[in-house]
């Protein structure tokens, strides 16, 4: 049998970038000091054309993280246009709040400044990430105190125009624990450095919930009904205090899902990403 192929419209490839130095930070009690790395995906289409960023930041309740986990799927961003940039940042081990949404800016600054190098939109930025990660995206769009932007770059801004949190916690305060020492030995605990359930106040405002301003940037939150780790009420609270400030939000809720479910990879899930980047980036 002979088949003849027609040529048609294709995707543009993307070329992977890894373990970029973005920053460098002190290390083993500031003694030492080390880079803070981030893997680039950005399209490669021979045209010279600037794309809008997407940031991601990986989970893992802030004492662990790889920045490598998801670069297969983020793949699909850059072939729709745009460039990925999955960052690296300190975790809960090596210091407490606000230090990792110090190196989530650092790592959009840099970006930022080094736009034309990586075919970035520099005006055009998202950010989204999962579980931990997801609460630093939240974050990251939502806190604008300049005291977070620290280290080199300084004149470049940390700010983005959407985020798409995935399962995030979003208020500290409001956690279901009803045990101090549970609640001490907490990843939110270890992240803000006090137990969040005796500092009910301080942890609502190192929280997400308490940034919210009319000026919030669009966002979709993405959390599973099911979800035992991070209830599905902390991404509805955050959706209620966006709603309530006029902001423009949407909460994708997958029914039955766990977290960190397979279910947040199905195709269905990933063209809602991209439509609502395309919508609000491109």
């Amino acid at each position: 049998m002979k088949k003849i192929l027609k040529p048609e419209t294709t995707k543009p490839q993307y070329v992977v970038t890894t373990d970029i130095t973005y920053a460098q930070v002190d290390s083993w009690f500031g003694h030492c000091r080390r880079d803070l790395k981030l893997d680039l995906i950005y399209p490669e289409d021979g045209e010279g054309k600037t794309y809008p960023c997407i940031v991601w930041i990986c989970g893992g309740a802030w004492q662990r993280m790889d920045k490598a986990a998801h670069l297969a799927y983020l793949g699909t961003l850059a072939q729709e246009g745009f460039v990925v940039a999955s960052v690296e940042y300190r975790t809960s081990n090596e210091g407490t709040h606000p230090m990792q949404l110090c190196d989530i800016k650092a790592a959009i600054r840099y970006l930022r400044a080094y736009a034309k190098r990586y075919r970035i939109n520099s005006e055009k930025f998202g950010v989204m990430g999962e579980s931990a990660g997801g609460y630093l995206t939240c974050m990251a769009a939502l806190d604008q105190d300049k005291k977070l932007d620290v280290g080199e770059y300084l004149e470049y801004s940390s700010q983005v125009q959407a985020a798409c949190p995935w399962y995030p916690p979003t208020d500290a305060s409001r956690f279901p624990y009803n045990d101090v020492e549970k609640a001490a030995m907490s990843p939110e605990s270890q992240l803000m450095g006090f137990n969040v359930m005796t500092h009910a106040q301080e942890a609502y405002e190192n929280s997400p919930v308490s940034k919210v301003t009319p000026d919030a940037p669009p966002f979709l939150l993405i959390h599973g009904t099911k979800d035992s780790t991070v209830p599905f009420s902390q991404s509805e609270e955050l959706y209620d205090a966006l709603e309530a400030a006029g902001c423009d939000v949407t909460l994708l809720a997958l029914d039955g899902a766990e977290h960190a479910d397979l279910m947040f990879f199905q195709d269905e899930v990933w063209q809602q990403i991209i439509a609502f980047f395309k919508r609000t980036l491109q």
